[in-house]
């Protein structure tokens, strides 16, 4: 269990290796860059929501909506990250407190640990309650809601798809390029292996041949 806590905070040879390899993985997708791109919308739109646990299925449902590419959305969701989720977090609950009319009071983000417990123990207490005399208690949760959840939530919207609309233009240019730079070099080495034979089938009639006029000499 630690181990894998640890591998999530930092993977097998760091976070740029695993950017790396995702972008290579995204890069070779079977697909057509608009499908590959729609995919990658879903998955950072939904790296900007404070959906926790309900990112890969979002980015799923998003991507079949928008007819894009499963797998894409799925890699893209690599976007929200221990590296990232600081910049997410303060995108998305600023620009929710700024729609909703509220203020991000000062010292807001460093509470937002607690009020995250404090949600969490209401569940775990209300879930228990429900089997014993205990009186259920949501006070925790009511505030991580309307302070959290609920400007999160908003903000997260507006910012996901602005972000992955970003995303989206800046991948099918970058896909396309690639796609036909691989096809060219897949063609060269198809004329390379093609040419090979070729000559290997002259010098085989060749050899052929020089035999003939030696047993006709």
């Amino acid at each position: 269990m630690g181990r894998s806590v640890a591998e999530f905070l930092w993977p097998r040879g760091g976070w740029a290796r695993a950017f790396h390899y995702v972008k290579h993985r995204v890069r070779r997708l079977p697909d057509s860059p608009e499908r590959i791109a729609r995919g990658i919308w879903a998955g950072v739109f939904m790296s900007f929501t404070p959906l926790f646990g309900f990112h890969f299925l979002g980015a799923v449902m998003i991507a079949k909506a928008m007819k894009g590419n499963i797998l894409a959305s799925l890699m893209a969701t690599f976007v929200g990250n221990p590296l990232t989720f600081v910049f997410i977090t303060l995108a998305s609950l600023k620009s929710g407190h700024w729609i909703l009319g509220t203020k991000l009071e000062h010292g807001e983000l460093r509470m937002l640990s607690r009020k995250f417990a404090d949600a969490g123990i209401d569940l775990w207490h209300n879930a228990w309650a429900i089997f014993t005399p205990e009186e259920m208690d949501w006070s925790g949760l009511a505030i991580f809601s309307r302070d959290v959840f609920f400007p999160y939530l908003i903000g997260g919207i507006l910012a996901g798809i602005f972000f992955a609309t970003i995303a989206y233009y800046l991948a099918v240019p970058v896909l396309r390029a690639y796609q036909h730079r691989r096809k060219g070099l897949i063609k060269a080495k198809f004329e390379a292996i093609k040419a090979k034979s070729a000559a290997k089938a002259n010098e085989k009639k060749q050899a052929v041949k020089d035999k003939k006029e030696q047993t006709n000499g």
